[in-house]
């Protein structure tokens, strides 16, 4: 049974197999290999989550041999000061170069797909 956090990873994977379908639909003599997933470690997506329920929805599918690839992206911040561009450790945003505590946050909270590897021959 899943919990209420594993549904949203479902509903990544359902959203993510929807857009892989309707590419295949353009391509019909395609094989598709596999696809790339940038996620954010924002986005709070459990990956292992996110990888059983993509199992679970392509099982049984021609897509079910589709490999699913997914590289997280640290979150980033950008200092409006200085523009230092620095890693945001433990949720600590402010600017180790010049202390300035109002950053932005410029990567991390991705949510995309990278890449669909086609086999076209």
């Amino acid at each position: 049974m899943l919990g209420g956090g594993a549904l949203h990873e479902l509903s990544i994977a359902m959203s993510v197999f929807e857009a892989v379908e309707k590419e295949a639909a353009r391509r019909p003599d395609s094989r598709f290999l596999s696809i790339g997933l940038r996620i954010g470690e924002l986005t709070a997506i459990d990956k292992d989550s996110l990888e059983f329920g993509w199992e679970a929805i392509t099982r049984d599918t021609s897509l079910q041999d589709l490999k699913l690839a997914i590289e997280t992206v640290a979150r980033q911040q950008k200092c409006g000061q200085c523009e230092e561009v620095f890693r945001a450790v433990d949720f600590e945003t402010q600017c180790p170069k010049c202390g300035n505590p109002a950053t932005t946050t410029i990567s991390g909270d991705e949510l995309d797909i990278a890449y669909i590897e086609v086999d076209e021959t």
